[in-house]
């Protein structure tokens, strides 16, 4: 990856676009799982995003097997797709704003009351 590619972002665009292009080739039921975790899953980013490549990465493996063996997208994700996007970012350590506003707050009245 380049300098220019780095600084504008344009290598996850790239990344972004072949995952895309992989998941078009998933079943339906799929498809939407998959459009659904790349929207709730970007609560976990850190300022570039970054970090979040290698867990769309694997959760797309992971949809590409299961899909090819036949099971139900509900049987890999559970029946709530939000809790498990959380607890593959929780995994991976990613962590949603609340956690890092939560951290900020405890930092800030540690360093007030002198621990």
């Amino acid at each position: 990856m380049n300098f220019y590619d780095k600084i504008t972002g344009h290598d996850m665009t790239k990344q972004q676009q072949a995952m895309d292009q992989r998941a078009q080739q998933l079943p339906s039921d799929y498809q939407t799982a998959w459009h659904t975790l790349n929207q709730q899953i970007w609560s976990y980013t850190d300022f570039s995003g970054r970090n979040l490549y290698p867990i769309l990465e694997g959760v797309l493996g992971l949809f590409e097997e299961s899909a090819a063996e036949g099971m139900p997208v509900a049987d890999v994700t559970g029946a709530n797709l939000a809790q498990f996007v959380a607890d593959i970012a929780a995994a991976q350590g990613a962590k949603d704003y609340r956690g890092k506003l939560r951290e900020q707050l405890n930092r800030a009245v540690a360093l007030h009351f002198g621990k």
